[in-house]
């Protein structure tokens, strides 16, 4: 049975890197499911309502729009217009049918891009975890509450990826403590603060380029594009923040 680190490390890094660690690379492996997959029903479509349509919202948030709109997908659990257009946007981009139904060809491959602790495919907790060492405690909402805005927050990222070519995105900040926040000079009621914020870069893109390619992701926040990375954010979405758009440099 292939262990969960090598599914992980073939999804992020390619075969050909799984190899050089000495870890197996079976057939088909990257298409492999997770351990514990959620459990969807047989369908969704308009007119649905409950828990599984907000987990069907919270893994295709990413694709909120097609171009630059300040816009987000509602994770309210009643599916409406907003959420068949992300779904089918989600549908078009991983060569399924698009049709804005959620059956069993969706639900797999939503479960392709969830792994076993509640990650997701290309991104793990630990990466998002407060430098200090503190995890994710000493924020301004529980551990708990963080680490389901950062599990939340994967699942944006994980469109953004892809609409970035597939290459790889390293998050340099995620989740901070106050006290953490503080030594590196953060605002006061930093989103970060929540775990509804990344630091991130990704691999032969301008940050400009990512930032533009995050303005259809349903981020909310988004600091300037002249730095070497790019932070995101979904300030308006949670009641943390000021509740109002933060594009720095606008529409780039």
């Amino acid at each position: 049975m292939t262990s969960d680190l090598s599914r992980r490390s073939l999804l992020r890094y390619g075969a050909g890197a799984v190899a050089a660690t000495g870890l197996a690379v079976g057939t088909g492996l990257a298409l492999a499911g997770p351990a514990a997959a959620y459990g969807w029903p047989s369908q969704l479509s308009q007119g649905s309502s409950g828990e599984a349509v907000k987990e069907l919202q919270i893994r295709i948030a990413g694709w909120a729009a097609d171009s630059a709109q300040q816009t987000f997908v509602s994770l309210d659990g009643d599916f409406g217009p907003g959420t068949e257009a992300a779904l089918r946007r989600f549908q078009a981009a991983y060569g399924l049918t698009v049709d804005g139904v959620a059956g069993a060809q969706t639900f797999s491959r939503l479960n392709a891009l969830e792994s076993s602790d509640g990650s997701t495919a290309h991104f793990d907790f630990s990466e998002f975890e407060s430098k200090d060492g503190s995890g994710f405690s000493g924020g301004k909402v529980s551990a708990t509450t963080v680490k389901e805005n950062v599990r939340r927050n994967m699942y944006k990222l994980e469109a953004l990826r892809k609409k970035c070519g597939d290459l790889a995105v390293t998050v340099n900040s995620g989740f901070r403590s106050i006290s953490h926040n503080a030594s590196v000079g953060g605002a006061a009621n930093s989103m970060h603060l929540y775990g509804i914020a990344a630091d991130v870069a990704v691999s032969g893109l301008s940050t400009k380029t990512v930032y533009q390619k995050a303005e259809t992701c349903g981020y909310s926040g988004l600091e300037t594009y002249t730095v070497s990375w790019q932070h995101v954010d979904s300030r308006v979405e949670y009641p943390y923040g000021s509740q109002s758009w933060w594009w720095q440099d606008g529409v780039a």
